[in-house]
This record gives structure tokens, C-alpha cells and sequence, in this order.
């Protein structure tokens, strides 16, 4: 996999976090850079850690799966990417309320849960013999970049970037995931 293949996957799987940074930005009364910086790690050190546990997963299992992994590989970034894309085009209300204090079990709870994809991208990174410390490093400073812009663009122009944005996450994923079975069948 090449590096820039792997900035569109750090990109991927950061764009969950991305948006839910957007809606806690959206949902300040004013702008606070300790909260920015706190939420932004939170969700830079879950999306760097879960691929760690997915390729460790992942390289316990390869022996078993290598005739086929290009396939898993490809299944896990689609699924990941049609979820993404899903939660972005469902109906859903925004019930939450302004506040200037920051729950951080409610922030740790929100950073695992936007990094389960980054667990499954790591199982995908060990099939695919990735190098995983750089690849987490790249994946977790990349989410805590976007995070960090999402909760100061929330805090600006409100929730139209989300939407898009999971979106966008979502067709990166599957696209890398097409790309990885057209390559390992010798299309391309």
C-alpha cells in the first residue's frame, strides 16, 4: 500500500470523527481551545490505537486467510464505507444542547465508538503486510487534525460539513477497497 494511498485511508476512517467533533463544535456557545484540544486527542489516540488491536488481530489470523484476503480486505473497507455513507443519508434530529462543559466519558465513549472502523482497517492493514506503527501514527494524527478543524469549523458554520464530509469517508473506503482486489486479481 503506498503512503498516499494510506493518507486516503487515515482520511477515511477520520472522517466519523470529523463530523461528531463538528457537531461538538456546533454545539458550543463559545469557541474553547482546551476543549478543541482534548476532544481532538481523544479521538486522535482511539483512531491510533484500534488499528494496532485490528492488526494484531488480523496477523494472528493471516496464515489462515492469505488466499483470500485481499477479498476480507475489500469487504471490511466497504462495509466500513457504506456504513459511513448510511448513518450520513438517514433522517435523523439534532436534539442536542449548547453547553460550554465537556463530558469526557461522554468524549471516550464517542472516540471508541468512531474508531471501530479503525479496528477493522487495521485487521485489513495486517492482510496486507502495512507497516502498522507509522500507519496508526499517520491514522491518529491525521483524526486528531480533523478533529481539531471540525470542532473549530462546527463552532463556525455549523452542521452542513458533516454530512458531506461522512460521505465523502465513506466512497474513499470503498474506492481503496475496489482498488485492493482489482490489484491483488491482476486487473490492475
Amino acid at each position: 500500500m503506498s503512503f498516499w494511498t494510506l493518507v486516503l485511508v487515515a482520511l477515511g476512517v477520520s472522517a466519523d470523527a470529523f463530523a461528531v467533533a463538528l457537531g461538538k463544535g456546533l454545539h458550543m456557545k463559545t469557541f474553547n481551545l482546551r476543549h478543541a484540544v482534548v476532544i481532538a486527542v481523544a479521538f486522535g489516540l482511539a483512531q491510533a490505537v484500534m488499528p494496532v488491536l485490528g492488526w494484531a488481530l488480523g496477523t494472528r489470523f493471516a496464515d489462515s486467510i492469505v488466499s483470500v484476503d485481499h477479498w476480507v480486505a475489500f469487504g471490511l473497507l466497504a462495509i466500513i464505507g457504506a456504513k459511513m455513507i448510511w448513518e450520513a443519508v438517514r433522517p435523523g434530529e439534532d436534539d442536542a444542547v449548547d453547553t460550554d462543559s465537556l463530558d469526557l466519558r461522554e468524549l471516550g465513549l464517542l472516540a471508541v465508538a468512531t474508531s471501530i472502523d479503525a479496528l477493522a482497517v487495521g485487521i485489513s492493514l495486517a492482510f496486507l503486510d502495512v507497516p502498522i506503527v507509522g500507519a496508526a501514527a499517520l491514522i491518529g494524527v491525521t483524526t486528531a487534525a480533523l478533529a481539531f478543524v471540525g470542532v473549530v469549523v462546527g463552532r463556525r458554520v455549523g452542521a452542513r460539513v458533516g454530512r458531506p464530509a461522512e460521505i465523502f469517508g465513506g466512497l474513499v473506503l470503498i474506492g481503496i477497497g475496489t482498488s485492493i482486489v482489482l490489484e491483488h486479481t491482476g486487473v490492475l
